[in-house]
């Protein structure tokens, strides 16, 4: 017979990713409770949420998390009784409580130590407890019989932990097993649990408590319950051998059930696990049903290239179709396996706007609108700074005190509003406040100061509104724990372009001021244009391009000691040359004969000059940094369908170069002579 192992890191992943999913809903629901505090179903959800990370962190041996969890479920116990009330004082313990547990859990996962502040915490809550703890209630003797089904192990239970929750509840005075269903050594299959088990326990719980134990494994076991006389406790020496079951059908008295060993410090383990995505099954059987048709379309193929009949040809085109037809709705399939609700990045901003305000006393309200929209996966967790420094930026800096706002005419609670949503293809991420707006004349101040621009410079205030994303520029009067050292909007406009997205500001004095964040759904496909620069062949993503047109020698004009220029319905735009860059020395030059695509990043435009546009289309996006160097004023590459390399434009940075450089390359890293080498390598 095989040996059987089993992955208990794999386990201990599903419960780490798990537990975080319980402590967002256990912080949400504080929050929650501070407008409504006598929500019983919020409560109950705050209740199941740290039950079930402690009946976990048991099965894993983690007993700080365990203990922890016990005094906070004790506490959540008496307010869903009605013993204790939702106070401020108790909202505070409780947060504070969320962010120990979620320090613990983190250590135990890196296998780092505990958190300092876990004591006190804790002590904070043995204190609200302690005014209302009542007197001793009486105790009884109980007998609790539990038989596993036969699959309960193989749906990821541990009978071993029901046993260690049930042994909480009071002084256990006996645990027997009942092994006389176990088939024979041949029969037996190892993931099937074939034991019962009987506990008596003297206790003060009620039955109601005690079923509480059961209460996620009730559809995978039975159980009874009576008060009992203790049976004698077996001797250490005696062996672990099943005895016949007594006349009145309970199984004879065993050895006590040993405790497993705690399972293996996280940071012990070679590889740390793989980042994961709950899928519906849904969604997995109809990528099945899809692969099968894929399959026929293949036979079909084959079958058609061997056939030498008359309508061979007929026949492979038709399976061409197919296939073509099958693997397009095989991409949008997959990566709507990839797509997650935005949700889980909204939930963490509510606990922050909360805490901001309160420290720098305002009165917020968040409204959230959009949080079901869809996004990849991968682009989730790199949207959490961006929202939070505009988020955050937004309370401290946007709304106004109470008192300002009563004089202006506004209510003492000011609003923040996130919205998500598709549009274009595209997820659009709005962050607005209604306070008081960005003040133009405090920003052109700054700048002055900073040198960034010249006392008598003609700017417009959406111009004026550019500045706050400069590294290190902030209005504010002074520095706090908050705000003020022109930190924060500089790295939302650097995390916003790493993910192929743009962002715009509109800002009205006293009314607020709205930031839009627009990304693409995903990073793994992208919607470009396929331009043609000399032989070589590059993309655009579509998400910048704004027109594509043939300029007239009246629209082309050179500035003194700067760049060309573009006139496009009187807006000059700077020329690129992509030849220059790409190293094309065959490509048009003259741009009245070329064709110009002009584009668009963070409210900044430039005119790449390109010899032809070959069409819109869908690109897989491969890292160049990852597969071969970084390359200025490149993002990525593709493969064509011919089998060549075509490099992906970097538009920011193109944009970037064109408005602060008066030659459009980037460096001299990359030269006019090592271009075309970098294009052959990469070819």
């Amino acid at each position: 017979m095989s040996e059987v192992t089993v992955d208990i890191e794999a386990f201990r992943a599903t419960f780490f990713e798990e537990a975080d999913e319980h402590l967002v809903t256990f912080e949400s629901g504080l929050l929650q409770l501070e407008s409504t505090p006598n929500n019983g179903e919020v409560i109950g959800q705050i209740f199941r949420s740290a039950h079930s990370i402690k009946g976990a962190s048991g099965t894993f041996g983690l007993n700080d998390v365990m203990t922890f969890t016990h005094a906070l479920e004790t506490v959540l116990d008496r307010l869903r009784s009605g013993e204790l009330v939702y106070r401020a004082d108790v909202a505070t313990v409780l947060l504070a409580s969320v962010d120990v547990l979620r320090a613990l859990l983190e250590a135990a996962r890196s296998g780092g130590a505990a958190p300092a502040e876990a004591v006190e915490v804790r002590l904070s809550l043995e204190r609200l407890l302690s005014p209302a703890k009542p007197k001793d209630p009486p105790r009884r003797t109980m007998g609790v019989r539990f038989i596993p089904k036969p699959e309960f192990m193989s749906r990821g239970m541990d009978p071993l932990a029901i046993l260690r929750d049930l042994g909480t509840l009071g002084d256990v005075l006996s645990r027997e097993v009942d092994a006389s269903h176990v088939p024979e050594l041949r029969l037996l299959d190892p993931e099937s649990c074939h034991l019962a088990f009987r506990v008596v326990v003297t206790t003060a719980a009620t039955d109601e408590k005690i079923r509480e134990v059961f209460e996620f494994v009730d559809d995978l076991c039975t159980y009874e319950l009576r008060e009992d006389t203790p049976e004698p406790a077996p001797r250490p020496t005696e062996a672990a051998q099943p005895e016949p079951e007594t006349p009145d059908g309970r199984p004879a008295p065993l050895a006590p059930v040993a405790a497993p060993a705690a399972a293996p410090n996280a940071a012990s383990t070679p590889h740390a696990p793989a980042a994961t995505i709950r899928v519906a099954t849904e969604k997995v059987d109809k990528l099945l049903d899809l692969v099968g048709e894929i399959v026929i379309a293949q036979a079909m193929i084959v079958e058609a290239t061997r056939s030498e009949s008359s309508d061979s040809a007929g026949r492979l085109n038709d399976a061409l179709v197919a296939m073509d037809r099958h693997t397009r709705e095989l991409q949008e399939r997959v990566m709507s396996i990839r797509m997650v609700p935005i949700d889980s990045v909204f939930r963490r901003l509510p606990r922050m706007v909360r805490d901001v305000a309160e420290s720098v006393g305002k009165k917020v309200k968040l409204v959230v609108e959009g949080e079901t929209t869809e996004i990849d996966k991968s682009m989730v967790e790199q949207l959490a700074d961006p929202l939070t420094h505009l988020v955050r930026n937004a309370v401290d800096h946007g709304l106004e005190t109470a008192e300002e706002r009563s004089k202006t005419g506004k209510p003492d609670e000011g609003t923040v509003f996130l919205r998500a949503f598709h549009q274009g293809g595209n997820v659009v991420i709005e962050v607005a406040d209604d306070g008081r707006g960005l003040d133009t004349d405090a920003i052109r101040a700054k700048a002055e100061r900073l040198g960034l621009i010249g006392p008598d410079a003609g700017l417009t205030d959406e111009q004026l509104h550019e500045f706050i994303f400069h590294a290190g520029f902030s209005t504010a009067a002074k520095v706090s724990d908050v705000s003020g050292r022109g930190v924060g909007m500089d790295v939302v406009k650097r995390n916003v372009e790493a993910l192929n997205g743009s962002l715009s500001l509109t800002s009205e004095r006293g009314r607020g001021a709205n930031v839009r964040l627009r990304l693409p759904l995903t990073l793994a496909i992208l919607d470009g244009l396929a331009v043609r620069v000399g032989s070589q062949t590059l993309v655009v993503p579509l998400l910048s391009v704004v027109e594509a047109f043939r300029p007239t020698q009246s629209q082309v004009r050179e500035v003194v000691g700067a760049c060309e220029v573009l006139d496009v319905r009187g807006r000059c735009i700077p020329i690129v040359r992509l030849h220059e860059i790409v190293g094309a020395f065959d490509a048009q030059r003259d741009p009245t004969r070329a064709l110009v695509c002009i584009v668009e990043a963070n409210g900044t435009h430039a005119a790449l000059l390109v010899d032809d546009v070959l069409g819109q289309a869908q690109f897989v996006v491969k890292s160049l940094e990852a597969n071969f160097r970084k390359v200025d004023a490149v993002m990525g590459a593709t493969i064509l369908g011919d089998g060549k390399v075509a490099m992906i434009v970097d538009v920011p940075a193109l944009t970037r170069a064109a408005s602060s450089s008066p030659v459009p390359v980037l460096t001299s890293a990359h030269t006019q002579a090592r271009r075309p080498v970098v294009a052959q390598e990469l070819q």
